[in-house]
Formats: structure tokens, sequence, C-alpha cells
């Protein structure tokens, strides 16, 4: 009789002890937070104005191959597109934005997780202070339990303002990828038309050593047969030997500037290539200021994005002061528990739980100062890149209205210091006058030479960059050099 008496208190014991652990694994094991709440996720640092440092180098570069390739302006800004480094990091930055904006949405989306677990055990009930006489050791028994979990945040308004911030701050980097891909238009077509003029300033240097050594030639000639004295000669010389040095000049500056094109788009260095546009030249359209910068806040990638951050800001000070609002949170779980996975009984558990904000120290008040700061920070860097933007936009029209002045000045010194070059040759084969006033015509020349290269790339310059002060430099671009 004790002995049975003994066993029916031992298994009862064990039930109670079950009972317990049923209990605690339906509170502690259902993935129901100990405060009803969540911890806020770490903030993230919006990316600001993009570096220009960073669109000289490329992500990744394309193999090399055999021979030479030909290379449009077109054709560099898809490469650059692909490859240039900037793009890339933007593009990476919109990835993180991407994530920052799941994670918010998670929170207020339903969690499920299963749980399963076998296990064997042997107590003490002693240590849980049942009283027992005799004996206190119970077990081994098994017990099994295996049930899905659900949990849900059913009100929290503080985090649906968190999310619609995430989906701003997403915007702003979408439009900060628009706006790389602006950058990497200005970058690659300004480098080709570096490459251009490097090209045409060896063509000019060539051309002027092949007129000194003619007029080299000629003052050898002219003392040979005693019409000229040997100082017109040295001074010839003097004068190709400089050339000499100018093509050695312009073949140095047209390598390393090719280099410089080829890292911007992503070809190897050594890789050989042809451009095959030439330097364009046309006069600009007239443009109403007015209505072009009206259309530009509306179109600029990075004043755009700025409004989106500013946005995604104030969604920030709206989550701030809702930190101050109930959370409600629900429970559940559904499943089998026993001693063994054939005995196992359905189970179940349902809980709620309402979080109430009471006291916290002043960390709500200081996040809702700390929003409200850069709320306003925000708006002051918004009416000044407005500013930025028209400033822009003015000045480049004045760079166009000027370099297209200048070029039509350097074309006609092209001619002038032709003509003089000519006249001055002639003179200076009737022995009217020295070798000088050759050298000094060939010195006009060069320089109307170098005159008119440098207008020219900085008409082009200022049509990218006024493209770009309009927001419409891959637009815009594609069309002055021809392409769709």
């Amino acid at each position: 009789m004790k002995t049975m008496t003994r066993a029916r208190a031992v298994l009862a014991a064990a039930f109670l002890f079950a009972g317990l652990s049923t209990a605690t694994g339906q509170i502690t094991g259902s993935g129901i937070p100990p405060a009803f709440g969540n911890t806020p996720p770490p903030e993230t640092v919006p990316f600001g104005t993009l570096s220009f440092d960073r669109f000289s180098g490329s992500g990744g570069v394309d193999k090399l191959v055999p021979g030479v390739i030909q290379l449009s302006v077109i054709e560099a800004i898809d490469r650059g597109l692909k490859h240039n480094l900037g793009l890339i990091l933007s593009q990476e930055e919109k990835s993180f934005e991407r994530a920052q904006r799941l994670r918010e949405l998670s929170i207020l989306l339903p969690q499920v997780s299963f749980t399963g677990s076998e296990s064997v055990q042997q107590i003490n009930l002693a240590a849980f202070g049942i009283p027992f006489n005799g004996l206190t050791v119970v077990g081994p028994f098994g017990l099994f339990d295996a049930r899905p979990h659900l949990s849900d945040r059913l009100l929290d308004l503080s985090a649906v303002n968190r999310l619609r911030s995430a989906i701003q701050n997403e915007k702003a980097a979408s439009l900060t990828v628009q706006d790389a891909r602006e950058l990497v238009v200005l970058v690659v077509g300004n480098e080709y038309l570096l490459t251009l003029s490097a090209d045409a300033r060896l063509d000019t240097a060539r051309a002027q050593l092949t007129t000194a050594q003619a007029i080299y030639q000629q003052a050898q000639d002219m003392k040979k047969a005693g019409v000229v004295p040997g100082i017109d000669v040295l001074r010839a010389q003097v004068q190709m030997q400089e050339r000499q040095q100018a093509v050695l000049s312009a073949e140095n500056q047209l390598a390393k500037q090719r280099m410089n094109l080829a890292r911007t788009i992503g070809l190897p260095l050594t890789q050989g290539f042809e451009l095959t546009d030439k330097v364009p030249y046309s006069p600009m359209a007239e443009l109403n200021l007015e209505e072009e910068l009206a259309r530009t806040y509306s179109r600029r990638p990075e004043y755009l994005a700025a409004e989106a951050r500013l946005h995604a800001a104030e969604r920030q000070v709206v989550a701030a002061r809702q930190e101050r609002l109930p959370t409600l949170d629900v429970f559940g779980d559904f499943g089998v528990f026993g001693p063994a996975p054939g005995s196992a009984q359905q189970t179940f558990s349902v809980a709620a739980g309402l979080r109430v904000p009471v006291f916290d120290g002043g960390r709500i008040k200081s996040d809702v100062i700390q929003a409200q700061a850069n709320v306003s920070q925000l708006k002051s860097q918004l009416e000044d890149l407005r500013g930025r933007i028209e400033l822009e936009v003015r000045s480049a029209i004045l760079d166009v209205t000027t370099s297209n002045d200048q070029v039509a000045v350097a074309q006609q010194s092209i001619v002038l210091a032709a003509d003089q070059l000519k006249q001055s040759q002639d003179r200076f084969r009737s022995g009217v006058s020295t070798s000088l006033e050759v050298v000094q015509a060939q010195e006009a020349v060069a320089t109307a030479n170098e005159t008119l290269i440098q207008a020219t790339y900085l008409n082009n310059v200022a049509k990218l960059s006024l493209a770009r002060a309009l927001g419409v430099a891959e637009q815009r671009t594609r069309a002055f050099f021809g392409g769709k």
C-alpha cells in the first residue's frame, strides 16, 4: 500500500512539474518579449551630397581586347554608367536604404516561428519546495513539445511613421542614384572632350613642327645662297627644336589623358582605343531662364532627394512624439505536448500585451528634440541647394554665351595668324625681313590654335554643365553627340 501510494505521489508530482514546464514553455517559448514591446532599430545615417572624387574611378574593368577598339562618346558614357565607381557606390547605398525599409516594415508584420523539443528529465522535487515524505527524486520521464508560434504588433503608430520615414529615405536614395548617373555623364563627357583636346593639341604641335622644319630648311638654303646671315638659321633651328619639345609634351599629355578616360569608364589602362567623335561646336539656342529654372527644381535629382530626406525627417519627428502612445501586441501558439510524440495532447495559449510608457527619464523628449533639429538642418540645406541650383544655371548660361564669343574670336584669330605667317614667310624669302618675324608669326599661329582648342573645349564643357544644372545631363548629352 505504501509503495502504491508513493508511486501515485511520484506520478502526481511528475505531472505537476510537467504542467509547470508546459506553462513556462508557453510563456517564455512563444516569442513574447518581456515588456511586450520592441527596441527601436539603430538610426540610419542619411547619405548627403555626392562626392565628385568618387566618380574619377571605376568599380570594375572590362577584359583586355586585342587590337584597337572604336570608342564614341555615347559608348564611353554607356561604359561609364556600367563601371563608374561613384554610380556603383550610390546603387549600394540604395540597397542599404531598401534593407532599412524592410526592417521597419517587419516590425509591423506578423512573426511566425516553430519550435520542437523532446527531452528526458529527472528532477528533485525538494528543490522546488514541494513537501514530500520519502523519495524526492522523480524520473526519469520524457517530455515532447512541438508548436508554431505567432506574434503580431497590432498597434504602434510610432513604428508606422518610422516606416514612412524609411520609404522616403529609400526614395531619396533612388534619386541619388539618378543624380549619380547625371554626374557620370558629366565626368565621362568631360574626360572625352579633354582627350579630344589633347589629341588636337598633338596634331597642331606636329603641324607646327612641320612648318618649323620647312622654315629651317628654307633658312639653310638662303644662307648657302648668301641671302641671310647665320643668325637667321640659328633662330629657325631653335624654333624647330622648341616645336619638337612641344610635340613630345603633347604626346605625353595625350597618353596620360587617355589613361584617365580609360579609368573613368572601366577600360584596361593598356587597352588601345580610337575616339570616333570629333570636337563638336554649334551655337546654343536661346533659353527662357525663368521657365527653365521653374522646371529645373522639379527634375534635379539631388533637389528632389533633399526634399525626400526632409519628408523622412519630418516623419521621424512624428514617430518620436508617438513613442509616448501605447503599443499593443498579441501572441499565440498551438501544438502538442506530452511525455512522447505518440501520447502528446493538443495545447494552446493566447496572450495580449499592452505597453504604456509612464516614465522614460526624458528619452522620448530627447528623441523629439534631436529629430526637430535634424528637420531644421535639412530645411536650411534645401534652401541653400535651391539657391545653388539657380547660381549653377545662371553661371552655366553665362559660360556658354562667353565661350561662344571666344570661339568666334579664336576662329578669326586662326585665319589672321595663318595669313600673318604666310606673309612673313614671303617677306623672309624675298629678303625683306629676318627669320625673327617668321618665328613671331609661328608663335602667333601656335597661340591662336591653342586658344581655339581651349575655347571649343570650354564651350562644350559649359554646355554639359548647363545640361547638368538643368537636370537633363544624360538626355541632352546623348542628343548633343548624336545619341538617342
